[in-house]
């Protein structure tokens, strides 16, 4: 049983979208990030980043004691390696997938979280920042877009979790203020994804920890660091 110490994200996502593809039995604990989960002690003893998701393999391959994996990609990796599934085992599919995988993580989410950021939660509106992620996030769908023309999915014809990784990111474009039509192969590709029966199933699990109504400004100050020692308490 995989136990995913989750909050409905883009990473947390990810992993509740594999997980419905496997039908790898897990379960989820809620992390709630708006009240400060994220910097417990115990929650930083399976992710010193403090940041979710992470899992905890309570039946991992070797039949030894639980694994716990941080960071989305990894676990990503370590779940399709686990399974057999998502991730082509030969070389040259493999590095295909994994290349758009890190592509996801090292640059694709991280811009396009400051443009979440800048554009939805920063108390002061900087031009400066808002115009330098609007085009790298222009730039990144267009990298995206490109790279589906002629494709089911991103590295090709099947399904993968480098998919899975991006998907939860390009899927609120609307925040990015992005215009969806502008990129027509990343618009059939997220509602071909959408589509999934697993992809649904996930975000219907993730649901009813949403915050309504969005987070308090008390809870803007824990998730953008102002006062995150305080929450350590």
């Amino acid at each position: 049983m995989i136990e995913v110490l989750f909050w409905p994200t883009p990473n947390g996502h990810k992993i509740t979208m594999f997980l419905e593809e496997t039908g790898l039995p897990y379960e989820l604990t809620a992390v709630d990030i708006g009240a400060g989960d994220q910097f417990k002690p115990e929650f930083l003893a399976r992710s010193p980043n403090n940041r979710i998701p992470a899992i905890i393999d309570h039946h991992p391959a070797d039949g030894g004691e639980p694994i716990a994996v941080f960071e989305s990609g990894a676990i990503l990796v370590y779940l399709a390696e686990k399974t057999g599934a998502f991730l082509p085992t030969s070389s040259r599919p493999r590095k295909t997938v994994m290349e758009w995988l890190f592509w996801q993580v090292g640059g694709f989410g991280p811009m396009l979280g400051q443009n979440h950021h800048f554009n939805q939660y920063a108390p002061v509106k900087v031009p400066y920042a808002i115009e330098r992620y609007d085009r790298e996030t222009a730039r990144l769908y267009g990298v995206l877009d490109r790279r589906l023309k002629g494709r089911s999915f991103v590295a090709g014809e099947d399904y993968s979790i480098a998919d899975m990784a991006i998907y939860p990111w390009a899927a609120r474009f609307e925040y990015q203020k992005r215009n969806i039509d502008e990129t027509p192969e990343v618009k059939r590709w997220l509602a071909e994804i959408a589509a999934r029966p697993a992809t649904q199933r996930a975000y219907a699990r993730g649901e009813p920890l949403r915050p309504a109504g969005g987070y308090s400004e008390a809870a803007k100050k824990i998730l953008f660091g102002s006062n995150a020692s305080d929450a350590k308490a």
